[in-house]
């Protein structure tokens, strides 16, 4: 009976520890990338603004194609949303909704997922131009872990996970503009 108690007890210690450690743990995130697309701003902003365009270039549309999607709404217009649904644990379940546009500049939308864990993000896309025909396209977003989930900061890299990401979309989006 004392063992069980020893173990009880050092099991309480350690949930403390961890908890206490969350607290110090930052709660927030923010990742970014860009890239030069050779086409006007915007023509590459009137691509973009598509939730369903982004599912052409975004590498967590590519992770599962069987996924469910569904979409409601009219899309490129505030209050759009694009859902989808995986099978695969690592894709999970999520849903986009576009929550401001600044035309021909910036589309804002919110990620929210549901699986494998619960965490909203904001996000964005950015287009600006460089010349002529040459548009700097900026994607990133923002979000908070909340506590004590920002423990799994300590685990993940988010800036290299997301940054890569975000990085094979882009060069991805150059190829497909680039090729109009």
């Amino acid at each position: 009976m004392k063992a069980l108690k020893r173990i009880g007890f050092a099991a309480l210690l350690l949930l403390v520890a961890v908890l206490t450690l969350a607290v110090f743990v930052p709660k927030d995130c923010e990742v970014q990338r860009e890239i030069t697309i050779n086409r006007p701003a915007s023509e590459v902003f009137e691509y973009v603004k598509y939730l369903k365009n982004q599912d052409k270039f975004s590498a967590w549309s590519n992770m599962d194609p069987v996924m469910k999607r569904a979409y409601y709404g009219q899309d490129g217009e505030i209050g759009f949303v694009s859902t989808c649904k995986s099978k695969r644990p690592d894709v999970g379940k999520r849903e986009h909704k576009i929550v401001a546009i600044e035309n021909g500049k910036r589309i804002d939308y919110e990620w929210n997922l549901t699986k494998p864990f619960k965490s909203t993000y904001r996000a964005y896309l950015i287009t600006e131009s460089v010349g002529p025909s040459e548009t700097k396209v900026t994607w990133g977003f923002s979000g908070d872990m909340g506590y004590p989930g920002n423990l799994r900061l300590l685990a993940l890299d988010v800036e290299e996970a997301v940054g890569e990401d975000f990085e094979s979309g882009l060069v991805k989006l150059k190829r497909i503009m680039e090729s109009r």
